[in-house]
């Protein structure tokens, strides 16, 4: 049975920066799935967790597109799913000694029903455009992080805090993860933007939303990325809900 729920319009890039001899980031789009992943890990071990993250969750893609599950019987689908990925990248860890070690973070929003599931685990993050609220919708799983819903530091002082880049709830087969999922309403119209932190660790929040308004905004956000120096890897997507249908697109490591 066809899926009867909003769809999708997503477009989005991935590029290496300026610092980065290799792409460790992975992202797709599809009418009812977007997903942006993270890799870390030495020699190619980034650039294969973040492919294993994205080609095991797009198995999930012909349950999205038909209307037979109850929401209940999804959201654990939708976590079994992350799990399924943790797996998997445990046993390409094992099968790899050189790859011992790597880990990816994992944001996602799957579209069933006209409603959005967010999957999140790391410090990728997603937010909504609706009007002209703009909302981020994800909470990064970091240290600083933690320190700052403390109130031990600021935003700014996280910014250059020398624990910034220490992940707390990251994907690296060890069968310890807890992804969060949330669900939210979706209205005709609503934007959705997905990112590696390449994007954000560079840019505001205040700037991504000024930049999400504007006509040509993926291209507008890449480009500010590289005049602040692009210093990591940088993945956007972003995604509008609609009644038109995405094929299937593969980006970065995972292309």
């Amino acid at each position: 049975m066809q899926s009867i729920g909003a769809r999708f319009n997503a477009i989005g890039r991935s590029e290496v920066g300026l610092h980065r001899s290799g792409n460790e980031d992975s992202a797709l789009i599809n009418g009812v799935l977007i997903a942006v992943a993270d890799g870390m890990g030495g020699h190619a071990g980034g650039e294969v967790a973040s492919k294993v993250a994205i080609s095991t969750l797009a198995q999930i893609l012909p349950l999205l597109n038909n209307d037979e599950m109850d929401p209940e019987s999804l959201e654990d689908f939708l976590l079994n799913a992350i799990l399924e990925v943790d797996n998997e990248i445990k046993l390409t860890a094992e099968a790899n000694d050189r790859l011992s070690g790597m880990g990816t973070t994992l944001t996602a929003i799957a579209l069933y029903r006209n409603k959005a599931y967010v999957l999140h685990t790391g410090d990728s993050r997603a937010y909504r455009l609706r009007g002209k609220e703009f909302t981020q919708l994800t909470k990064d799983h970091s240290v600083v992080q933690e320190l700052i819903d403390a109130g031990t530091i600021t935003e700014a002082e996280a910014a250059v805090h020398p624990q910034r880049s220490v992940l707390t709830n990251v994907l690296m087969g060890l069968g310890n993860i807890t992804p969060l999922l949330v669900q939210y309403d979706v209205k005709a119209g609503d934007k959705f933007l997905l990112c590696s932190d390449g994007l954000t660790n560079v840019i505001s929040n205040a700037e991504l939303h000024k930049k999400m308004t504007e006509e040509d905004a993926l291209s507008n956000l890449i480009s500010l990325t590289y005049e602040r120096g692009a210093p990591d890897n940088v993945t956007v997507v972003i995604a509008e809900v609609g009644t038109g249908d995405t094929v299937t697109e593969f980006f970065g490591a995972a292309k």
